[in-house]
Protein backbone atom coordinates (compact mmCIF):
# COMPACT_ATOMS: atom_id res chain seq x y z
CA UNK A 1 0.00 0.00 0.00
CA UNK A 2 1.34 3.43 -0.90
CA UNK A 3 -0.65 6.43 0.28
CA UNK A 4 2.21 8.75 -0.66
CA UNK A 5 5.64 8.20 -2.13
CA UNK A 6 8.14 7.52 0.70
CA UNK A 7 10.63 10.31 1.25
CA UNK A 8 12.94 8.63 3.75
CA UNK A 9 13.80 5.36 5.37
CA UNK A 10 10.93 5.66 7.81
CA UNK A 11 7.51 6.47 6.47
CA UNK A 12 6.38 7.61 9.91
CA UNK A 13 3.53 10.04 9.42
CA UNK A 14 2.95 12.53 12.21
CA UNK A 15 0.02 14.83 12.85
CA UNK A 16 0.63 18.45 11.80
CA UNK A 17 -1.06 21.69 12.94
CA UNK A 18 -3.61 22.11 10.14
CA UNK A 19 -5.30 18.77 10.64
CA UNK A 20 -4.80 18.98 14.38
CA UNK A 21 -6.94 22.13 14.36
CA UNK A 22 -9.63 20.29 12.41
CA UNK A 23 -9.49 17.39 14.87
CA UNK A 24 -9.73 19.70 17.87
CA UNK A 25 -12.88 21.31 16.50
CA UNK A 26 -14.46 18.12 15.20
CA UNK A 27 -13.50 15.40 17.69
CA UNK A 28 -13.51 16.20 21.41
CA UNK A 29 -11.22 13.29 22.32
CA UNK A 30 -8.28 11.59 20.61
CA UNK A 31 -9.06 8.14 19.24
CA UNK A 32 -7.08 6.37 21.97
CA UNK A 33 -9.20 8.00 24.66
CA UNK A 34 -12.41 7.28 22.78
CA UNK A 35 -11.33 3.64 22.82
CA UNK A 36 -11.02 3.78 26.61
CA UNK A 37 -7.24 4.06 26.91
CA UNK A 38 -5.19 6.67 28.69
CA UNK A 39 -3.71 9.72 27.02
CA UNK A 40 -0.21 8.21 27.18
CA UNK A 41 -1.17 4.77 25.84
CA UNK A 42 0.88 3.51 22.90
CA UNK A 43 -1.53 1.51 20.77
CA UNK A 44 -0.47 -0.47 17.72
CA UNK A 45 -2.14 -2.35 14.88
CA UNK A 46 0.25 -4.70 13.06
CA UNK A 47 -1.49 -5.01 9.73
CA UNK A 48 -0.78 -7.55 6.96
CA UNK A 49 -1.50 -6.15 3.50
CA UNK A 50 -2.32 -7.93 0.24
CA UNK A 51 -3.90 -11.08 1.67
CA UNK A 52 -5.43 -13.09 -1.15
CA UNK A 53 -2.80 -12.23 -3.74
CA UNK A 54 -1.14 -15.65 -3.64
CA UNK A 55 -1.09 -18.90 -1.68
CA UNK A 56 2.29 -17.89 -0.26
CA UNK A 57 0.82 -14.62 1.05
CA UNK A 58 -2.17 -16.41 2.55
CA UNK A 59 -0.08 -19.09 4.26
CA UNK A 60 2.39 -16.62 5.73
CA UNK A 61 -0.40 -14.26 6.86
CA UNK A 62 -2.38 -17.07 8.50
CA UNK A 63 0.73 -18.25 10.34
CA UNK A 64 1.57 -14.71 11.44
CA UNK A 65 -1.98 -14.02 12.62
CA UNK A 66 -1.78 -17.22 14.62
CA UNK A 67 1.08 -15.81 16.68
CA UNK A 68 -1.02 -12.82 17.76
CA UNK A 69 1.88 -10.49 16.96
CA UNK A 70 0.42 -9.63 13.57
CA UNK A 71 -3.14 -8.94 14.65
CA UNK A 72 -4.93 -7.51 11.63
CA UNK A 73 -4.95 -7.65 7.86
CA UNK A 74 -6.86 -6.80 4.71
CA UNK A 75 -7.94 -8.98 1.81
CA UNK A 76 -7.90 -8.32 -1.93
CA UNK A 77 -11.17 -9.67 -3.33
CA UNK A 78 -10.36 -9.63 -7.09
CA UNK A 79 -7.24 -11.78 -6.66
CA UNK A 80 -7.09 -15.48 -7.59
CA UNK A 81 -6.38 -16.73 -4.08
CA UNK A 82 -9.25 -14.82 -2.44
CA UNK A 83 -11.47 -17.94 -2.06
CA UNK A 84 -8.79 -19.65 0.04
CA UNK A 85 -8.55 -16.84 2.57
CA UNK A 86 -12.32 -16.37 2.57
CA UNK A 87 -12.72 -20.01 3.60
CA UNK A 88 -10.22 -19.50 6.40
CA UNK A 89 -12.05 -16.34 7.51
CA UNK A 90 -15.35 -18.23 7.67
CA UNK A 91 -13.73 -20.81 9.94
CA UNK A 92 -12.12 -18.10 12.10
CA UNK A 93 -14.71 -15.31 12.38
CA UNK A 94 -12.87 -13.56 15.22
CA UNK A 95 -9.97 -12.57 12.95
CA UNK A 96 -9.54 -8.85 12.36
CA UNK A 97 -9.75 -8.90 8.57
CA UNK A 98 -10.77 -5.95 6.46
CA UNK A 99 -10.82 -5.42 2.71
CA UNK A 100 -7.92 -4.00 0.72
CA UNK A 101 -10.13 -2.33 -1.89
CA UNK A 102 -8.41 -3.03 -5.19
CA UNK A 103 -8.35 -0.89 -8.32
CA UNK A 104 -4.81 -1.77 -9.45
CA UNK A 105 -2.98 -4.88 -10.65
CA UNK A 106 0.72 -4.13 -10.49
CA UNK A 107 2.73 -7.31 -11.15
CA UNK A 108 4.44 -8.02 -14.46
CA UNK A 109 2.93 -11.38 -15.41
CA UNK A 110 0.38 -11.96 -12.63
CA UNK A 111 -2.66 -9.78 -13.27
CA UNK A 112 -6.32 -9.61 -12.29
CA UNK A 113 -9.36 -7.73 -13.47
CA UNK A 114 -12.40 -6.22 -11.78
CA UNK A 115 -15.14 -8.08 -9.92
CA UNK A 116 -17.78 -6.39 -12.08
CA UNK A 117 -18.05 -7.23 -15.80
CA UNK A 118 -15.84 -5.15 -18.08
CA UNK A 119 -18.93 -3.60 -19.67
CA UNK A 120 -19.83 -2.07 -16.28
CA UNK A 121 -16.39 -0.62 -15.50
CA UNK A 122 -14.57 0.06 -18.79
CA UNK A 123 -12.63 3.04 -17.41
CA UNK A 124 -11.02 0.87 -14.72
CA UNK A 125 -9.38 -1.50 -17.21
CA UNK A 126 -6.31 -1.20 -19.41
CA UNK A 127 -6.05 -2.24 -23.06
CA UNK A 128 -5.53 -5.89 -22.03
CA UNK A 129 -8.61 -5.96 -19.80
CA UNK A 130 -6.77 -5.88 -16.48
CA UNK A 131 -6.93 -3.27 -13.74
CA UNK A 132 -4.31 -0.58 -14.31
CA UNK A 133 -0.85 -1.19 -12.80
CA UNK A 134 -0.43 2.17 -11.02
CA UNK A 135 -2.59 4.36 -8.80
CA UNK A 136 -1.73 7.30 -11.07
CA UNK A 137 -3.38 5.40 -13.94
CA UNK A 138 -6.54 5.07 -11.85
CA UNK A 139 -6.52 8.81 -11.19
CA UNK A 140 -6.08 9.54 -14.90
CA UNK A 141 -8.65 7.13 -16.32
CA UNK A 142 -11.19 5.93 -13.73
CA UNK A 143 -14.76 7.23 -13.70
CA UNK A 144 -15.37 7.70 -9.94
CA UNK A 145 -18.88 6.26 -10.28
CA UNK A 146 -17.44 3.09 -11.82
CA UNK A 147 -14.77 2.94 -9.10
CA UNK A 148 -17.44 3.20 -6.42
CA UNK A 149 -19.55 0.50 -8.08
CA UNK A 150 -16.52 -1.79 -8.20
CA UNK A 151 -15.50 -1.35 -4.56
CA UNK A 152 -19.10 -1.93 -3.47
CA UNK A 153 -19.11 -5.12 -5.55
CA UNK A 154 -15.90 -6.23 -3.83
CA UNK A 155 -17.51 -5.77 -0.42
CA UNK A 156 -20.63 -7.63 -1.51
CA UNK A 157 -18.56 -10.51 -2.91
CA UNK A 158 -16.56 -10.76 0.32
CA UNK A 159 -19.73 -10.95 2.37
CA UNK A 160 -21.25 -13.48 -0.04
CA UNK A 161 -18.20 -15.66 0.66
CA UNK A 162 -18.84 -15.31 4.40
CA UNK A 163 -16.09 -12.81 5.17
CA UNK A 164 -17.43 -10.06 7.42
CA UNK A 165 -14.91 -7.20 7.08
CA UNK A 166 -13.90 -5.14 10.09
CA UNK A 167 -12.53 -2.18 8.10
CA UNK A 168 -11.58 -0.88 4.67
CA UNK A 169 -8.34 0.41 3.15
CA UNK A 170 -7.07 0.95 -0.39
CA UNK A 171 -4.48 -1.04 -2.31
CA UNK A 172 -1.62 1.23 -3.43
CA UNK A 173 -3.56 4.23 -2.15
CA UNK A 174 -5.65 4.40 -5.34
CA UNK A 175 -8.71 5.79 -3.53
CA UNK A 176 -6.70 8.71 -2.13
CA UNK A 177 -5.67 9.95 -5.56
CA UNK A 178 -8.47 12.47 -6.26
CA UNK A 179 -11.22 14.11 -4.20
CA UNK A 180 -13.90 12.23 -6.16
CA UNK A 181 -12.28 8.84 -5.50
CA UNK A 182 -11.67 9.71 -1.85
CA UNK A 183 -15.28 10.83 -1.45
CA UNK A 184 -16.45 7.50 -2.87
CA UNK A 185 -14.16 5.69 -0.40
CA UNK A 186 -15.60 7.62 2.54
CA UNK A 187 -19.19 7.19 1.36
CA UNK A 188 -18.84 3.43 0.99
CA UNK A 189 -17.32 3.09 4.45
CA UNK A 190 -20.11 5.14 5.97
CA UNK A 191 -22.82 3.21 4.11
CA UNK A 192 -21.48 -0.13 5.33
CA UNK A 193 -20.72 1.14 8.85
CA UNK A 194 -17.03 0.26 8.52
CA UNK A 195 -14.03 2.36 9.57
CA UNK A 196 -11.69 3.28 6.73
CA UNK A 197 -7.98 3.87 6.99
CA UNK A 198 -7.59 7.62 7.53
CA UNK A 199 -4.12 8.55 8.82
CA UNK A 200 -3.95 12.12 10.08
CA UNK A 201 -0.56 12.99 8.66
CA UNK A 202 -1.25 11.71 5.16
CA UNK A 203 -4.37 13.82 5.06
CA UNK A 204 -2.45 16.82 6.38
CA UNK A 205 -0.32 16.54 3.26
CA UNK A 206 -3.44 16.48 1.07
CA UNK A 207 -5.63 19.32 2.41
CA UNK A 208 -7.98 19.07 -0.57
CA UNK A 209 -9.12 15.75 0.95
CA UNK A 210 -9.45 16.98 4.53
CA UNK A 211 -12.48 19.10 3.64
CA UNK A 212 -14.39 15.92 2.82
CA UNK A 213 -14.13 14.56 6.37
CA UNK A 214 -16.99 14.63 8.86
CA UNK A 215 -16.75 14.93 12.64
CA UNK A 216 -17.75 11.29 13.08
CA UNK A 217 -14.95 9.96 10.85
CA UNK A 218 -12.34 8.02 12.82
CA UNK A 219 -8.69 8.92 12.19
CA UNK A 220 -5.72 6.97 13.43
CA UNK A 221 -2.66 8.98 14.37
CA UNK A 222 0.12 7.64 12.15
CA UNK A 223 1.41 4.93 9.83
CA UNK A 224 4.75 3.15 9.72
CA UNK A 225 5.83 1.29 6.61
CA UNK A 226 9.21 0.26 5.26
CA UNK A 227 10.15 2.00 2.04
CA UNK A 228 12.43 0.77 -0.75
CA UNK A 229 15.41 2.72 0.56
CA UNK A 230 15.64 0.54 3.68
CA UNK A 231 18.56 -1.86 3.04
CA UNK A 232 17.92 -5.54 3.65
CA UNK A 233 20.64 -5.66 6.30
CA UNK A 234 18.94 -2.80 8.20
CA UNK A 235 15.46 -4.33 8.16
CA UNK A 236 15.28 -5.39 11.80
CA UNK A 237 16.91 -2.16 12.96
CA UNK A 238 14.35 -0.12 11.03
CA UNK A 239 11.37 -1.80 12.69
CA UNK A 240 13.07 -1.92 16.09
CA UNK A 241 13.63 1.83 15.96
CA UNK A 242 9.99 2.38 14.93
CA UNK A 243 8.75 0.56 18.04
CA UNK A 244 11.32 2.13 20.36
CA UNK A 245 10.25 5.62 19.27
CA UNK A 246 6.52 4.93 19.06
CA UNK A 247 4.49 7.89 20.31
CA UNK A 248 1.23 7.74 22.28
CA UNK A 249 -1.90 7.30 20.22
CA UNK A 250 -2.95 4.81 17.56
CA UNK A 251 -0.29 3.69 15.08
CA UNK A 252 -0.59 1.15 12.28
CA UNK A 253 2.45 -0.70 11.00
CA UNK A 254 1.76 -2.00 7.50
CA UNK A 255 3.62 -5.20 6.67
CA UNK A 256 3.71 -7.37 3.56
CA UNK A 257 3.95 -11.06 4.35
CA UNK A 258 4.83 -14.06 2.22
CA UNK A 259 7.54 -16.67 1.92
CA UNK A 260 10.49 -16.24 -0.41
CA UNK A 261 9.42 -19.31 -2.38
CA UNK A 262 9.08 -20.14 -6.06
CA UNK A 263 5.47 -18.97 -6.24
CA UNK A 264 6.15 -15.56 -4.75
CA UNK A 265 9.33 -15.11 -6.75
CA UNK A 266 7.28 -15.68 -9.92
CA UNK A 267 4.49 -13.34 -8.82
CA UNK A 268 6.94 -10.51 -8.08
CA UNK A 269 9.47 -11.12 -10.84
CA UNK A 270 11.52 -8.02 -11.76
CA UNK A 271 9.97 -6.18 -8.81
CA UNK A 272 12.21 -6.38 -5.72
CA UNK A 273 10.24 -3.63 -3.95
CA UNK A 274 7.51 -5.47 -2.01
CA UNK A 275 8.83 -8.66 -3.58
CA UNK A 276 9.36 -12.17 -2.24
CA UNK A 277 12.52 -11.47 -0.22
CA UNK A 278 10.99 -8.27 1.21
CA UNK A 279 7.93 -10.20 2.39
CA UNK A 280 10.01 -12.96 3.94
CA UNK A 281 11.95 -10.34 5.93
CA UNK A 282 8.70 -8.83 7.19
CA UNK A 283 7.40 -12.27 8.17
CA UNK A 284 10.60 -13.19 9.99
CA UNK A 285 10.69 -10.00 12.06
CA UNK A 286 7.03 -9.76 13.01
CA UNK A 287 6.70 -13.40 14.08
CA UNK A 288 9.89 -13.37 16.13
CA UNK A 289 10.31 -13.56 19.91
CA UNK A 290 12.46 -10.42 19.59
CA UNK A 291 9.44 -8.44 18.34
CA UNK A 292 7.31 -9.75 21.20
CA UNK A 293 9.96 -8.68 23.71
CA UNK A 294 10.21 -5.28 22.05
CA UNK A 295 6.47 -4.64 22.50
CA UNK A 296 6.67 -5.62 26.15
CA UNK A 297 9.79 -3.59 26.85
CA UNK A 298 8.23 -0.40 25.46
CA UNK A 299 4.74 -0.93 26.89
CA UNK A 300 3.06 -1.13 23.48
CA UNK A 301 -0.45 -2.57 23.42
CA UNK A 302 -1.85 -4.26 20.31
CA UNK A 303 -5.37 -3.25 19.28
CA UNK A 304 -7.53 -4.08 16.27
CA UNK A 305 -9.78 -2.41 13.76
CA UNK A 306 -12.62 -4.38 15.30
CA UNK A 307 -12.22 -2.27 18.45
CA UNK A 308 -12.23 0.93 16.39
CA UNK A 309 -15.33 -0.17 14.50
CA UNK A 310 -17.30 -0.51 17.72
CA UNK A 311 -17.16 3.26 18.08
CA UNK A 312 -19.23 3.61 14.91
CA UNK A 313 -21.85 1.18 16.18
CA UNK A 314 -22.03 2.99 19.52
Amino acid sequence: MKLLQPTGSLLLLLALPGLAAWAQDAAPKPLAERLGYGRDAKLLIVHADDIGVAHSVNTASIRALGTGLVNSGSVMVPCPWFPEIAAYARAHPDLDLGLHLTLTSEWKHYRWDAVLPASRVPTLLDSLGFLYPEASDVAAHADPAEAEAEIRAQIERAMAFGLQPTHLDAHMGSLYQTPALFEAYLRVGRDYGLPVLLPRASLEQTPHLTALLRPDDLLIDRLVMASPDVPADAWDAFYTRAVETLEPGVTEIIVHLAFDDAEMQAVTVDHPDYGAAWRQRDFDFFTSPAFARLLEAHDVRLITWREIGRLLRE
